[in-house]
């Protein structure tokens, strides 16, 4: 009964966001800069109801235009302060277009990330003496979308009478801003951290520093086909509870407990997966989701307790999994769900497809193959329960 309130607790917290007062007056400031920017700049207003639909359309065009633009950049800033800084390429994403660098080669695949619109991963340098530079990595995209918006103002002022050409470099400027706020600002956004509060983490405590360097390593290792199992097991030592109160360390407990699941060890995954969840920690809303859908997987090919189950099922986890559907561990969750709770084999069969769909373009072959093993564990146990064998 406690553990099911705990996690009951835990699945509502996905929903809390540190820094929601805060980004709700950013966009609200945002918002009307934005509009009355634009309104006052183009005249809008006064165009006769043709003119102003077709205006207004290409207004609409142009933001979603400038935000694409300036994720791009964001991204781009990132992987340009991070060579600079001594790192090396390792998958740029926007949106979930990716582009991962493996054996040897860039190649192209399809992966998205709940609660962002991209993502720039690099193979750290070295850590010595437990220093290594992460400061203008992290700002990096910050600083991107700054310039590119400096950029924007300039050339507005050399072609302002362009109505169209004004507009759009207008929107873009102002999204460059509203962006280079909500990351460079240290906040807690729903599911992730953004990146002005990995830095401020970072600066307050030196362990953050080198469980950084530790879950860029180990993405590495990932991209390269490596399986979490077979890994330095130093990697995945667990952290001191004390030390769980620093959102990166504690993600450092989550790989621990990931490496447990490669290795099929079931009851010690679930036995780590309550502690954490039941623990005062600086876990970030994703990776509570993750564990919990973890946790359910090894309910469901063990004991099968309702109250546990149950936890599947509920409006939160609902919301979050829809979000999340093309995770492979949130698919594979589904599948065993719905082959060994409600033994509904066509459902599964559906699940499974989309499994192997995801899986064609999932950049990361080791964990594919995880996830495989694991529905074939699945797989194994509905056999067992059809033929009723204990």
């Amino acid at each position: 009964m406690k553990e099911k309130n705990k996690n009951k607790k835990d699945i509502k917290r996905l929903a809390a966001k540190d820094g929601t007062l805060l980004l709700a007056i950013l966009i609200g400031f945002a918002g009307g800069w934005l509009i009355g920017g634009l309104i006052e700049k183009t005249g809008i207003m006064g165009e006769g109801p043709g003119r102003f639909l077709f205006r207004f359309l290409y207004l609409i065009f142009c933001i979603y235009l400038a935000f694409f633009l300036q994720a791009a950049a964001h991204e781009a800033g990132h992987l340009i302060c991070g060579l600079l800084s001594g790192y090396g390429f390792a998958s740029y994403r926007i949106g979930s277009l990716m582009w991962i660098k493996q054996d040897g080669k860039v190649r192209f695949k399809r992966f998205s990330i709940a609660g962002t619109g991209g993502q720039c991963l690099m193979t750290p340098p070295e850590l010595t003496e437990e220093e290594m530079p992460y400061v203008l990595y992290n700002l990096g995209g910050v600083l991107a979308n700054l310039f590119l918006t400096a950029l924007c103002l300039c050339a507005d002022f050399l072609w302002a009478e362009n109505w169209y050409l004004s507009a759009f470099l207008i929107v873009t400027a102002l999204s460059g801003v509203w962006l280079a706020a909500v990351n460079g600002i240290p906040l807690k956004l729903g599911l992730l951290n953004n990146d002005g509060r990995n830095i401020l983490d970072i600066s307050r405590n030196r362990d953050e520093l080198r469980a950084f360097w530790l879950q860029m390593k180990v993405a590495e290792q990932q991209a390269k086909g490596v399986r979490l199992k077979d890994m330095p097991a130093e990697w995945f030592r667990m952290p001191e509870e004390e030390k769980m109160k620093y959102t990166m360390t504690s993600a450092c407990a989550v790989l621990a407990a990931n490496r447990l699941m490669d290795e099929h060890a079931f009851e010690e995954t679930a036995e780590l997966i309550v502690k954490l969840l039941n623990m005062d920690s600086a876990l970030i809303g994703i990776y509570r989701f993750l564990l919990m859908a973890d946790r359910i997987y090894c309910e469901l090919v063990g004991e099968r307790r309702p109250e546990v189950l149950e936890q599947w099922e509920n409006k939160e986890s609902r919301r979050i999994i829809k979000q999340m559907k093309n995770y492979l561990s949130v698919v594979r969750t589904e599948y065993a769900y719905a082959l060994l709770k409600e033994r509904d084999v066509q459902k599964a069969e559906k699940i499974r497809k989309r499994f192997e769909k995801n899986a064609r373009s999932y950049p990361y072959p080791a964990d594919a193959q995880s996830e495989r093993e694991l529905l074939d564990i699945a797989d194994g146990r509905q056999d067992i329960q059809a033929g009723n064998i204990e």
